[in-house]
Protein backbone atom coordinates (compact mmCIF):
# COMPACT_ATOMS: atom_id res chain seq x y z
CA UNK A 1 0.00 0.00 0.00
CA UNK A 2 1.06 3.23 -0.64
CA UNK A 3 -0.53 6.49 0.76
CA UNK A 4 -0.28 9.73 0.08
CA UNK A 5 0.31 12.88 2.09
CA UNK A 6 0.11 15.93 0.53
CA UNK A 7 -0.82 19.53 1.84
CA UNK A 8 1.14 23.11 2.56
CA UNK A 9 3.79 23.68 5.22
CA UNK A 10 2.52 23.48 8.87
CA UNK A 11 -0.43 21.05 7.94
CA UNK A 12 0.87 18.59 10.53
CA UNK A 13 2.00 15.95 7.60
CA UNK A 14 5.26 14.66 9.27
CA UNK A 15 3.92 13.84 12.88
CA UNK A 16 0.56 12.84 11.61
CA UNK A 17 2.36 10.66 8.59
CA UNK A 18 4.37 8.79 11.01
CA UNK A 19 1.82 7.91 13.35
CA UNK A 20 -0.43 6.48 10.29
CA UNK A 21 2.63 4.77 8.94
CA UNK A 22 2.80 2.98 12.53
CA UNK A 23 -0.72 2.13 12.90
CA UNK A 24 -0.79 0.45 9.23
CA UNK A 25 2.53 -1.21 9.49
CA UNK A 26 4.03 1.05 6.51
CA UNK A 27 7.45 2.49 6.25
CA UNK A 28 7.55 6.51 6.87
CA UNK A 29 8.86 8.58 3.87
CA UNK A 30 10.02 12.01 5.25
CA UNK A 31 10.88 13.45 1.85
CA UNK A 32 10.65 17.41 3.34
CA UNK A 33 13.68 16.18 5.60
CA UNK A 34 15.24 14.84 2.08
CA UNK A 35 14.81 18.30 1.23
CA UNK A 36 15.61 20.08 3.73
CA UNK A 37 19.36 18.39 4.10
CA UNK A 38 19.80 19.20 0.68
CA UNK A 39 18.73 22.72 1.36
CA UNK A 40 20.43 23.08 4.33
CA UNK A 41 23.64 21.42 2.59
CA UNK A 42 23.95 23.47 -0.27
CA UNK A 43 23.39 27.02 1.62
CA UNK A 44 26.26 25.65 4.14
CA UNK A 45 28.90 26.00 0.95
CA UNK A 46 27.33 28.62 -0.36
CA UNK A 47 25.42 27.85 -3.33
CA UNK A 48 22.13 29.51 -4.05
CA UNK A 49 18.97 28.16 -5.05
CA UNK A 50 19.52 28.90 -8.70
CA UNK A 51 19.32 26.61 -11.66
CA UNK A 52 22.83 26.08 -13.12
CA UNK A 53 25.64 23.82 -14.02
CA UNK A 54 27.34 24.12 -10.45
CA UNK A 55 24.00 23.31 -8.47
CA UNK A 56 23.91 19.78 -10.71
CA UNK A 57 27.94 19.71 -9.65
CA UNK A 58 27.35 20.06 -6.08
CA UNK A 59 23.97 17.97 -6.12
CA UNK A 60 25.97 14.86 -7.38
CA UNK A 61 28.41 15.21 -4.41
CA UNK A 62 25.17 14.83 -1.54
CA UNK A 63 24.03 11.04 -0.91
CA UNK A 64 21.15 12.15 1.51
CA UNK A 65 19.65 9.01 3.37
CA UNK A 66 16.87 8.22 5.78
CA UNK A 67 17.98 5.74 8.57
CA UNK A 68 15.80 4.80 11.91
CA UNK A 69 14.10 8.24 11.84
CA UNK A 70 17.44 9.92 11.20
CA UNK A 71 18.79 11.94 8.35
CA UNK A 72 22.43 11.77 7.19
CA UNK A 73 24.17 13.98 4.20
CA UNK A 74 27.50 12.03 2.89
CA UNK A 75 27.21 9.89 6.64
CA UNK A 76 27.13 12.91 8.79
CA UNK A 77 23.48 12.87 10.73
CA UNK A 78 22.17 16.08 10.54
CA UNK A 79 18.54 15.76 11.49
CA UNK A 80 19.02 18.67 14.22
CA UNK A 81 20.48 21.49 11.71
CA UNK A 82 18.04 21.07 9.28
CA UNK A 83 14.82 22.11 11.80
CA UNK A 84 15.83 25.56 12.40
CA UNK A 85 13.72 28.58 11.88
CA UNK A 86 16.88 29.27 8.87
CA UNK A 87 16.30 26.40 7.21
CA UNK A 88 12.59 26.79 7.20
CA UNK A 89 13.21 29.63 5.34
CA UNK A 90 15.09 28.88 2.77
CA UNK A 91 13.94 25.47 1.83
CA UNK A 92 11.08 26.40 0.05
CA UNK A 93 13.43 28.67 -2.99
CA UNK A 94 15.89 25.54 -2.88
CA UNK A 95 12.74 22.93 -4.05
CA UNK A 96 11.23 24.70 -6.28
CA UNK A 97 13.96 24.13 -8.21
CA UNK A 98 13.91 21.29 -10.91
CA UNK A 99 17.23 20.09 -10.50
CA UNK A 100 17.05 19.51 -6.83
CA UNK A 101 13.50 17.66 -7.15
CA UNK A 102 14.99 15.33 -10.24
CA UNK A 103 17.54 14.43 -7.90
CA UNK A 104 15.21 13.25 -5.25
CA UNK A 105 12.45 11.65 -7.35
CA UNK A 106 14.11 8.58 -7.50
CA UNK A 107 15.32 8.34 -4.23
CA UNK A 108 11.72 8.73 -3.35
CA UNK A 109 10.51 6.03 -5.02
CA UNK A 110 12.53 3.45 -4.19
CA UNK A 111 11.72 3.90 -0.46
CA UNK A 112 8.08 2.14 -1.77
CA UNK A 113 10.09 -0.94 -3.05
CA UNK A 114 10.99 -1.89 0.54
CA UNK A 115 8.59 -4.11 3.40
CA UNK A 116 4.66 -3.46 2.41
CA UNK A 117 4.12 -0.30 1.39
CA UNK A 118 4.96 3.31 2.39
CA UNK A 119 3.34 6.42 3.69
CA UNK A 120 4.85 9.21 2.07
CA UNK A 121 4.75 13.34 2.77
CA UNK A 122 5.24 16.14 1.09
CA UNK A 123 4.06 18.96 -1.35
CA UNK A 124 4.10 16.44 -4.86
CA UNK A 125 3.43 12.68 -3.61
CA UNK A 126 0.21 12.23 -5.01
CA UNK A 127 0.81 14.52 -8.09
CA UNK A 128 4.56 13.63 -9.11
CA UNK A 129 6.09 11.13 -6.88
CA UNK A 130 3.25 8.36 -6.64
CA UNK A 131 0.39 9.15 -8.71
CA UNK A 132 -1.01 5.63 -8.49
CA UNK A 133 -1.04 5.56 -4.82
CA UNK A 134 -3.73 3.73 -3.18
CA UNK A 135 -4.59 6.53 -0.70
CA UNK A 136 -4.07 10.47 -1.39
CA UNK A 137 -4.62 12.82 1.14
CA UNK A 138 -4.73 16.56 0.42
CA UNK A 139 -4.03 17.97 4.46
CA UNK A 140 -4.32 21.32 5.17
CA UNK A 141 -5.38 24.07 7.72
CA UNK A 142 -5.67 27.96 7.51
CA UNK A 143 -2.33 29.78 7.49
CA UNK A 144 -3.48 30.93 11.12
CA UNK A 145 -3.53 27.90 12.71
CA UNK A 146 -0.15 26.58 11.04
CA UNK A 147 1.81 29.37 12.29
CA UNK A 148 0.33 29.15 15.75
CA UNK A 149 0.90 25.51 15.85
CA UNK A 150 4.61 26.16 14.50
CA UNK A 151 4.38 29.40 17.24
CA UNK A 152 3.91 26.79 20.39
CA UNK A 153 6.70 24.57 19.12
CA UNK A 154 8.80 27.19 19.26
CA UNK A 155 8.10 28.01 22.47
CA UNK A 156 8.32 24.58 23.86
CA UNK A 157 12.17 24.46 22.47
CA UNK A 158 12.72 27.51 24.51
CA UNK A 159 13.12 29.75 21.44
CA UNK A 160 11.01 33.50 21.68
CA UNK A 161 9.09 33.18 18.28
CA UNK A 162 6.89 36.23 17.15
CA UNK A 163 3.53 35.00 15.92
CA UNK A 164 3.90 37.96 13.06
CA UNK A 165 6.80 36.84 11.35
CA UNK A 166 5.93 33.31 11.56
CA UNK A 167 2.32 33.62 9.72
CA UNK A 168 4.40 35.79 6.99
CA UNK A 169 6.83 33.06 6.43
CA UNK A 170 4.13 30.83 6.39
CA UNK A 171 1.92 32.56 3.94
CA UNK A 172 5.00 33.56 1.37
CA UNK A 173 6.06 29.58 1.77
CA UNK A 174 2.59 28.67 0.72
CA UNK A 175 3.43 31.47 -2.27
CA UNK A 176 6.08 29.92 -3.38
CA UNK A 177 4.80 26.41 -3.36
CA UNK A 178 2.03 26.97 -5.11
CA UNK A 179 3.02 29.02 -7.97
CA UNK A 180 6.99 27.23 -8.66
CA UNK A 181 6.91 25.61 -12.20
CA UNK A 182 8.25 22.51 -11.02
CA UNK A 183 5.68 19.96 -9.14
CA UNK A 184 3.43 23.03 -7.48
CA UNK A 185 1.57 22.30 -4.65
CA UNK A 186 -1.56 21.21 -6.32
CA UNK A 187 -4.46 19.13 -4.53
CA UNK A 188 -3.81 15.77 -6.29
CA UNK A 189 -6.18 14.30 -8.44
CA UNK A 190 -8.64 12.04 -6.35
CA UNK A 191 -7.07 13.26 -3.33
CA UNK A 192 -9.37 13.38 0.08
CA UNK A 193 -9.21 16.89 1.56
CA UNK A 194 -9.00 16.64 5.17
CA UNK A 195 -9.11 20.26 6.77
CA UNK A 196 -7.42 19.79 9.94
CA UNK A 197 -7.36 23.24 11.14
CA UNK A 198 -10.38 22.10 14.36
CA UNK A 199 -9.25 18.66 14.54
CA UNK A 200 -6.90 17.37 17.29
CA UNK A 201 -3.81 15.43 15.96
CA UNK A 202 -4.90 11.81 16.88
CA UNK A 203 -8.40 12.70 15.17
CA UNK A 204 -6.52 13.28 11.63
CA UNK A 205 -4.79 10.37 12.18
CA UNK A 206 -7.68 8.26 12.78
CA UNK A 207 -9.60 9.83 9.93
CA UNK A 208 -6.80 9.20 7.56
CA UNK A 209 -6.20 5.67 8.70
CA UNK A 210 -10.44 5.07 8.27
CA UNK A 211 -9.43 6.37 4.94
CA UNK A 212 -7.06 4.27 3.81
CA UNK A 213 -8.78 1.04 4.64
CA UNK A 214 -11.51 1.88 2.91
CA UNK A 215 -9.46 2.30 -0.38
Amino acid sequence: MIVAIDGPAGAGKSTVSKKVASELGLNFLDTGALYRALAYSLDRIGIPPVPGDKLDEELKKLDVQLSGGAVFVNGADVSKEIRTPHVDNIVSPYSALSQLRAHLLDLQRRQALFGKGVVAEGRDIGSVVFPEADCKIFLTASAEERAMRRYKERLVKGEEPVYEEILSSVKERDRIDSTREAAPLVKPEGAYLLDSSDMTEQQVVDEIVRIALKN
